[in-house]
């Protein structure tokens, strides 16, 4: 039996992946425990592996496509079986609808024949009565009627609501002409006309919101039964614009008469007060009025469409505008063109947001909007802890950082001041007794802060070693979700750029991150005397609700002892 391969949650935080490679296609035999693809997350790229046997009978991601973890990413079987029922989530409906088709089918070449099933034959019997209805309905709509209904403008979008119309009950209607502005859940976008026609319906109010397929606007020849075409066709509206059509119905000829005198005034104004209100219209809109296809193609090309002479209706820029646009020519203000000495040309590159940033962002954002977060600064002496280390990296096959000793000094002061090494958990405060120090890294993609686990009980050396593997399968995008999990405390270091100071973002639910600054030599005050001193300048951002500040100071306090007297770290 075929089995379905869903996109796995890899990390706590991953929400979706992305396939960075399939390492098998469709066709190829499958071993349980074979490499089937590579995973981006949000974190790291990974290996995963197939946990069964079988043909891979079907790919549902392509390479570099982001989907949701448990979408469907591959389906395994036998050679040959028959999955199409799997591919989509509605395929047993598809299946049982064309045994139904098959069925009225059937019916219609003999009517003798009878299905085998009761329950089967009474689904077609119903199916078959409801497409009698729909078949009813069609027929009265009136040759050259067209029923125009709320689009899906967007992947997301229920409901749309009419913000703006730009026509009326009587106007004519060219195919490509603008009809109305439609609020979706992303933006306000413009909805032209698919066919000509005269506008005889108008089904929703500006400002009213209505689900996707309602029937938004009635495109005819003029001069129809509106009631009878709506019977026929379904409003789709919400129940209380249904009781507010039946509180009209009382009116049903003086709205016809109503609708029949407008359409004989427009008929007398169309070369008339008509054009001068579209007159109006164009030079007292601010907004450019171009096809959502020539807006398209204008952002493709660089091109901005203000500068764009129209030949559309009332000045409106089209696709062919955008493609015969010469730069070398501009809009003046009075709508004429003007030559140009083109100096340069405003360009850019959309890039795609990488799983790794999509998370930073969401991580960040609710760590800055949850937490309330204060900020403490000392400068820390370092002429003590550049000697120690020119001591330490002279013995054999020996190499330690700033970054180390601050590290190691971090975790060493942790163990004093455990309330700093805690976390906010909603109803109560965790205070750690492990200490684990997240090591900021900056990779292509963005940033990832692996863990030193116990950092307190390892050496210099051991910590040097542990941050070096850190960086370099950081850097390869080989960490594996345990590698980043369960930090306490973090560091992040920006002095190695040369950042004198700066403030970082707490990781949640961690309680402090401490930025480090680089090394700088300045003038400073010993025994009574101005001499070099070399100065690092360290920032702890810590979250109000489980560190306050006189016990983030005395942290600070101790995290200086150390670095200025390195020895002490080992005591």
């Amino acid at each position: 039996m075929a089995e379905v391969v869903r996109m796995p949650k890899l990390s706590d935080t991953m929400t979706e992946g992305v396939i960075a490679k399939w390492h098998k296609k469709v066709g190829d035999k499958v071993k349980s425990g074979e490499l089937l693809a590579d995973i981006e997350t949000d974190k790291a790229t990974m290996e995963f592996e197939s946990f069964q046997d079988g043909v891979l009978l079907h790919i549902g991601v392509e390479e570099k496509q982001p989907v949701p973890v448990d979408s469907v990413i591959a389906i395994l079987g036998k050679e040959g079986e028959d999955i199409s029922d799997l591919i989509s989530g509605d395929g047993k409906e598809k299946s049982d609808d064309k045994k139904d088709d098959t069925k009225k089918e059937e019916k219609k070449e003999d009517s003798d024949t009878k299905d085998k099933s009761d329950t089967k034959e009474e689904k077609s019997d119903d199916k078959k009565s409801d497409d009698s209805k729909e078949d009813s309905g069609k027929g009265s709509v009136p040759e050259g009627v067209e029923i125009v209904r709320m689009p899906k403008l967007s992947d997301t979008m229920t409901e749309g609501v009419v913000a703006k119309w730009h026509k009326k009950v009587g106007d004519k209607v060219k195919s490509g002409e603008l009809l109305a502005d439609i609020e979706t859940d992303k933006a306000t976008m413009e909805f032209e006309s698919f066919q000509d026609g005269v506008l005889i319906h108008i089904g929703v109010e500006e400002g009213k919101s209505v689900p996707v397929d309602s029937v938004l606007a009635i495109l005819g020849k003029g001069g129809e039964d509106i009631d009878a075409i709506l019977k026929s066709v379904g409003t789709g509206k919400s129940g209380s614009d249904k009781k507010e059509n039946n509180d009209k119905k009382t009116e049903p000829v003086k709205d016809k008469s109503t609708d029949s005198d407008k359409k004989e005034e427009v008929k007398k104004t169309e070369s008339g007060d008509q054009k001068s209100s579209s007159d109006k219209k164009t030079s007292d809109d601010a907004r450019v009025k171009a096809s959502p296809l020539a807006k398209a193609m204008a952002k493709e090309k660089g091109i901005d469409v203000s500068n764009v002479s129209g030949t559309g209706d009332n000045g409106r820029v089209t696709k062919k505008d955008i493609e015969s646009f010469n730069p070398a020519q501009v809009k003046t203000s009075a709508g004429n063109t003007a030559n140009v000495s083109a100096l340069g040309q405003e360009s850019y590159t959309d890039e795609n947001i990488s799983q790794m940033r999509k998370t930073i962002a969401r991580r960040l954002l609710e760590s800055t909007t949850s937490a309330p977060v204060f900020y403490l600064t000392i400068e820390v002496d370092m002429d003590n802890a550049i000697a120690a280390r020119t001591a330490i990296n002279g013995l054999p096959d020996t190499k330690i950082s700033f970054n180390d000793m601050v590290i190691k000094a971090s975790a060493v002061a942790l163990r004093k001041h455990p309330k700093v090494n805690s976390s906010w958990r909603g109803d109560k405060i965790r205070v750690n007794h492990h200490i684990h120090v997240g090591v900021a890294i900056a990779v292509e993609d963005g940033l990832l802060v692996p863990g030193i686990r116990f950092a307190d009980q390892l050496s210099l050396s051991q910590i040097s070693a542990t941050v070096k593997d850190l960086s370099k399968r950081a850097k390869d995008k080989k960490l594996q979700p345990a590698d980043w999990e369960g930090n306490t405390f973090t560091v992040s270091n920006l002095g190695m750029f040369g950042i004198n100071e700066f403030t970082s973002i707490i990781n949640t639910p961690e309680s402090c991150i401490l930025s480090v600054g680089a090394i700088n030599q300045v003038p400073v005050v010993k025994n009574n005397m101005v001499v070099p001193g070399n100065i690092m300048k360290l920032t702890m951002a810590c979250d109000h609700r489980t560190v306050d500040g006189a016990t983030g100071a005395a942290f600070l306090q101790t995290l200086k002892l150390y670095m200025e007297n390195p020895v002490t770290i080992l005591a």
